[in-house]
């Protein structure tokens, strides 16, 4: 088939990549979103989420022509859903963002159209709430029109590249519907396109995110018996992943992202009786932020009334993404405990949480600080000097969660430097 008008619902950061990269290739993209103030600052020229080269592209989108942007749905020869498929407290996935994208379709869709969603989702989302939702316009699904589900695999820093790159897998209601969804996206996808069914796509995302997070979560436990057992946790993985067939994965102060964060309780949501070790992973992960609060209040006694510089808040190094991060966890539960924090996030400057002081500069976090915690490996962090740190901070106190500072430096400067996982005397 061949496709000439497009309609993506949500400019994320998943959708406007998309829905840019589809327009500079040729086709007429109509990009949807609610927030009008997110329409407003594309249309003045702006992007509201950073990510290398998107401003660029973007702006090429535009200038082509075959880009714009509104706060409704209209029609066009496909539609693609990328919209938020957040959790709530009770660890259940929130689809009305879904629902509502498919309900502002409903009007406009037409005859022989193609409907993707690439939202992530629990399993069996397209077949049974998108489709219902869709049939409600009196067509039927992989009949009068096409319906499929398509995983978006992207690292944020790197999604203009992996949008095209990466090998994408399509799943149809039937074959006809995979197959005008491998139509659409060999506009410009380079990588394999894989076809198979919707709900077998579905889980395939999933499966890939909860197959990260179980062995982050290994990981966690390692540096947690590692404290235990005076072992330096980095030196003891630096071995195990000398063995050809093992590779441990990196500790650190939880998992954060809309992706590893959030897909695993998808399949505990579907199948809470078949997934214990997929639950306590998540567990794991979710109470990293507080066993790092303990060990900090273990090493320096309690925390109420201390000012502690907290260095990084987003999700993961060098990206802005702030989405399920646990540094912002970690901050939460230091204010909480009555400390004073001061946060300094340079990828993200505006970024702030409520209780704790936004520095403006890291000399303005360090200023006065009992202790500093390095939440986020961001290169701006890593090749902090320790000698200028310690000119600006009341006492010598570093806790390092990320393993990313240089410790022989850091003590010579005359820190008393805490990493996590490093048990006692390997700091």
């Amino acid at each position: 088939m061949d496709f000439h008008s497009l309609c993506v619902m949500g400019l994320g950061y998943i959708g406007l990549p998309t829905a840019s990269t589809f327009a500079t290739h040729g086709m007429q993209v109509i990009g949807v979103d609610v927030n009008r103030r997110v329409v407003d600052v594309l249309r003045n020229g702006e992007i509201h989420i950073q990510e290398p080269g998107l401003r660029t592209l973007v702006q090429a989108a535009f200038r082509s022509g075959n880009l714009r942007v509104s706060d409704r749905a209209e029609t066009a020869e496909a539609y693609i859903l990328a919209v938020p498929t957040p959790i709530g407290d009770d660890k259940r996935a929130d689809l009305s963002y879904v629902r509502a994208a498919a309900a502002s379709i409903v009007p406009v869709l037409r005859p022989g159209a193609l409907v993707v969603l690439e939202s992530t989702s629990p399993p069996r989302t397209t077949v049974d709430i998108l489709a219902p939702i869709l049939q409600g316009s009196g067509l039927r699904a992989g009949e009068d029109f096409y319906l499929a589900y398509t995983p978006e695999r992207v690292l944020p820093g790197q999604i203009l590249r992996e949008l095209i790159d990466n090998a994408r897998v399509i799943g149809g209601v039937n074959p006809a519907s995979a197959e005008a969804g491998r139509d659409l996206y060999a506009v410009f996808v380079k990588g394999e396109i894989i076809l198979t069914d919707a709900t077998t796509a579905e889980f395939v995302k999933l499966m890939e995110n909860t197959y990260r997070d179980a062995n982050i979560a290994l990981a966690n436990e390692f540096a947690r018996l590692s404290e235990r057992l005076g072992v330096d946790v980095w030196e003891a993985i630096d071995l195990a992943n000398r063995h050809p067939r093992v590779s441990v994965l990196r500790p650190g102060p939880g998992v954060g992202g809309h992706c590893i964060s959030v897909d695993p309780w998808f399949l505990v949501e579907a199948a809470p009786d078949l997934s214990p070790l997929i639950r306590q992973a998540r567990l794991v992960n979710d109470g990293q932020p507080a066993w790092l609060v303990g060990q900090m209040e273990k090493a320096v006694g309690p925390l109420a009334g201390k000012t502690i510089a907290a260095l990084g808040l987003a999700y993961k190094q060098d990206v802005d993404d702030l989405r399920e991060s646990p540094a912002i966890e970690v901050v939460r539960l230091l204010v909480a405990r009555g400390a004073q924090v001061r946060t300094y996030e340079p990828v993200a400057p505006s970024a702030a949480v409520e209780g704790a002081e936004a520095a403006t500069s890291i000399e303005q976090a360090l200023s006065g600080a009992e202790a500093l915690v390095l939440l986020v490996d961001h290169q701006a962090l890593r090749s902090l000097d320790p000698v200028v740190a310690g000119r600006s901070m009341k006492s010598r106190v570093a806790f390092d969660a990320r393993g990313a500072l240089p410790r022989a430096a850091w003590k010579t400067a005359g820190f008393q430097l805490h990493v996590l996982g490093a048990g006692e005397g390997n700091g």
